[in-house]
């Protein structure tokens, strides 16, 4: 037996070992990712049972201060009040703003004409102007239209999300056509096509945009900061950072509102996460 055929056996053992050594370092890095990620979260509820000055101190440590810190808050704010308006307003937003954005993509990838590349460009342009050029003239509108300080004046400008029309028509593309042909075969209309087939056939879809208007509509602050000028109409996100904005800010208080801030969205998230992957890796069922 010739030497050449014996070497090749020399590097094999030293494959399985680079594998494990990959993996390994590729569990590392997903580890540290994950730590960095979740840190904030766990020291936002560790900072929440522990003193405004201990938290200054940088204190890492459970305290004892969470029940003091959440009695103060809920003398200091309305809870059930500001949560219903955080509420009121992600919901008719999300379900407005999909309903319309939903249609619009819909009709964007259904309906061939001359114009419709034109005026889709025209609404993939608008995503390019950002919003502090538009805060003058919508206020002003707003203003004339009398619907400062209401809720109303923060839905309007929210329906048509130029992404998520995007996003709707790029997840039509994998719709198949061969459903609306039945359809229209079978005698269906054009909006009974879409609201008993393609809203079925789509629904991770949905969930996915749900996910993504409703965190985006909860969390929103410029411009109810700017319409919404009483306590009465404010969202958490305003009463939060009004918290954090004071003279002399109490900490602690300011992490119980923060906390209570994050869990609709949270709870959004982790009921609808399978929704919401199958949504972005665009699947149909």
């Amino acid at each position: 037996m010739s030497l050449s055929a014996t070497t090749p056996v020399t590097g094999a053992p030293a494959r399985p070992f680079l594998r494990h050594l990959e993996r390994a370092g590729l569990y590392l890095a997903l580890s540290v990712a994950a730590f960095l990620s979740v840190f904030p979260f766990l020291w936002m509820l560790v900072s929440a049972t522990n003193s405004s000055g201990e938290i200054i101190r940088g204190k890492l440590g459970l305290g004892d201060q969470f029940w003091i810190n959440l009695d103060n808050f809920m003398t200091q704010v309305d809870l059930p009040l500001v949560m219903w308006n955080s509420a009121k307003v992600a919901v008719l937003s999300t379900v407005l703003t999909i309903a319309v954005s939903s249609l619009a993509g819909y009709g964007f990838e259904m309906f061939r004409s001359k114009m419709r590349e034109r005026l889709y460009s025209l609404v993939l342009l608008t995503l390019m102007v950002p919003f502090a050029a538009l805060m003058i003239p919508l206020f002003m509108m707003i203003g004339q239209a009398g619907l400062i300080n209401t809720h109303i004046a923060i839905l309007l400008p929210s329906i048509a999300s130029a992404f998520i029309i995007f996003y709707f028509r790029q997840a039509t593309k994998a719709f198949p056509t061969e459903l609306r042909d039945a359809a229209r075969v079978d005698g269906l209309k054009e909006w009974q096509i879409f609201l008993f087939i393609y809203v079925p056939v789509m629904r991770s879809t949905y969930a996915a945009a749900f996910v993504i208007v409703f965190m985006t509509s909860w969390n929103n602050y410029l411009w109810p900061l700017i319409v919404l000028q009483s306590n009465e109409t404010k969202t958490i996100t305003l009463v939060v950072s009004a918290l954090a904005s004071a003279y002399y800010p109490d900490f602690g208080v300011v992490m119980i509102g923060t906390i209570l801030a994050t869990l609709p969205t949270l709870i959004v998230f982790f009921v609808m996460q399978r929704q919401f992957v199958a949504g972005m890796l665009g699947s149909v069922k």
